[in-house]
């Protein structure tokens, strides 16, 4: 069975065939680094770098771009509102870059928390102007962009007027924006249209973020970067473009339009996916719920939102647990659920590695041929359902749910060694490499320590003492000889025991 994917383009599943296999183009939309990450944050990153995990097991050589935006851009999708990375700044008493590369450090630490691994480019957008500038140039010398008093705007009827269709991919028509023309123009005088978007914006006195353009000292347009930064690390026409729902438009629309405005016409990808959102305990997250809750909160238990701490991994395996086209609910009950489910997963490693499943009985009676090969291939299939369910449109939760079946078929197996007598050796080793490739190579999750060394040390310097008031100096000597191992000495001092790294 080959990938299928949901096409946002097409409204409809479709084979995955890359444009030149086995080379795969995939372009994720990165943040906007004035602040830290929220849990909305994170399910883009990690659905996507499940994608590209799963890509690169069957084969292909993906080459994985997701950007960052680090140039300061209007708040509102009207192209009006304030910069988000200078009001960041003034408020941190800060520049614009330092407020960019502390919270690009912080992304990236986030990041690597919970899985995903780092693309393969992360093109900045401040270092990508003279491409923007570019488009632009190309854009104008089509004759659908417009330069008023220093800003250059993207012409939507023009555009459509050439057969071309802005709203082809979020399914909004066009004569919908464009009523009341009049009334939506105020405080927009500059543009034609008030569909029509800024590809360049003209920097009034106090702007702090802008460059040099033929147009005069501004700053891009939001939707720019990923136009240019896309064509220029994938080509025109590539195969993935990903990114949350709330980024389809205008976002994404204006993308698509930008491409095909160009000199070299082309939606970009031929893929477009979007991750659907997240609601926590029922409700839009926002701050003014008091249920906005940053990465960091959660991982160290900072938020009201939420009961307690939660690691990496476990928000991880909860957005496993949902399509990545479905919205997901986040809540306490919902968090422990992943807990658990992870933790199960992680003991399913653990028993591949004890040797359980290779251990084989001699006072078991051997079965026939008929016997052990049909049990067998039952084995194999039940290690094979997960990867049908990633064809369908990456059905992680489905999955999920065949991994469980295998690891409950495993720890039957572990449990009798009559029933471990009925499978052949060789079955078993292809089911727990699929095992292990499922849940390590493609799902992306690892074993956490769960265990504070400060406390196990403490609780070890009990023993030793207990030990020592008791005489027990055999137990003494080896609670001793453990830790040292550990690199840690015991020190028996006037004031009770202590210890020290050992300095050999």
């Amino acid at each position: 069975m080959s990938l299928t994917l949901y096409n946002t383009l097409t409204r409809k599943k479709e084979k995955f065939e890359p444009v030149t296999p086995p080379l795969v183009g995939l372009y994720l939309c990165g943040p906007t680094v004035y602040n830290d990450a929220h849990l909305g944050n994170a399910r883009g990153p990690i659905v996507f770098d499940v994608l590209t995990r799963y890509l690169r097991y069957l084969g292909y050589q993906v080459r994985y771009v997701r950007n960052i935006t680090d140039v300061g851009h209007l708040e509102s999708d009207s192209d009006d509102g304030e910069d988000k990375m200078a009001k960041a700044a003034r408020a941190k008493q800060l520049e614009p870059m330092q407020v960019a590369q502390h919270y690009t450090v912080r992304y990236r630490q986030a990041m690597s928390a919970l899985g995903c691994l780092p693309p393969d480019i992360e093109p900045q957008a401040s270092g990508h102007i003279t491409e923007q500038i570019g488009l632009i140039e190309e854009i104008i010398g089509r004759g659908l962009a417009y330069e008023v008093n220093g800003s250059v705007y993207f012409d939507v009827p023009k555009y459509n007027a050439e057969g071309l269709e802005y709203g082809r991919l979020s399914g909004r028509v066009v004569e919908e924006l464009l009523a009341g023309t009049r009334n939506e123009l105020a405080g927009q005088e500059e543009k034609r249209s008030p569909a029509d978007f800024a590809l360049w914006k003209k920097a009034s006195p106090q702007h702090i973020m802008r460059w040099p353009s033929p147009w005069g000292e501004g700053f891009p347009g939001w939707h720019l970067e990923c136009s240019a930064m896309s064509r220029k690390y994938l080509g025109a026409t590539f195969d993935i473009h990903g990114g949350g729902l709330d980024l389809m438009f205008p976002h994404h629309e204006c993308e698509i339009a930008q491409n095909e405005a160009s000199s070299t016409p082309s939606t970009g990808a031929r893929f477009w996916l979007h991750n659907n959102m997240l609601t926590v305990n029922g409700q839009k997250m926002s701050k003014s719920l008091g249920n906005f809750v940053t990465l960091t909160e959660m991982f160290q238990g900072q938020s009201a939102a939420l009961s307690q701490a939660y690691s990496p991994m476990t928000l991880r395996f909860f957005f496993l647990q949902a399509q990545y086209r479905s919205p997901i609910d986040l809540s306490d009950d919902a968090l422990q659920a992943a807990r658990k489910g992870f933790r199960k997963l992680m003991n399913g490693l653990r028993l591949l590695d004890s040797g359980k499943l290779e251990a084989r009985s001699a006072e078991v009676a051997q079965p026939d041929a008929e016997k052990l090969a049909a049990n067998s291939q039952q084995l194999i299939a039940l290690s094979q359902k997960p990867f049908e369910f990633l064809n369908d449109d990456l059905n992680t939760p489905r999955a999920v749910a065949a991994v469980f079946d295998l690891l409950k078929r495993f720890n039957t197996l572990a449990a009798s060694p009559a029933a471990l007598a009925e499978v052949s050796p060789e079955a078993v080793a292809e089911a727990g490499a699929a095992y292990r490739a499922i849940v390590s190579d493609i799902l992306g999750l690892r074993d956490e320590p769960r265990a504070s060394a400060e406390e196990l040390l403490t609780l070890a310097l009990g023993f030793y003492q207990e030990a020592k008031s008791e005489k027990a100096y055999d137990k003494v000597d080896q609670i001793r000889a453990a830790l040292k191992g550990q690199g840690i000495v015991i020190k028996d001092t006037k004031t009770g025991v202590e210890w020290a790294y050992s300095e050999e």
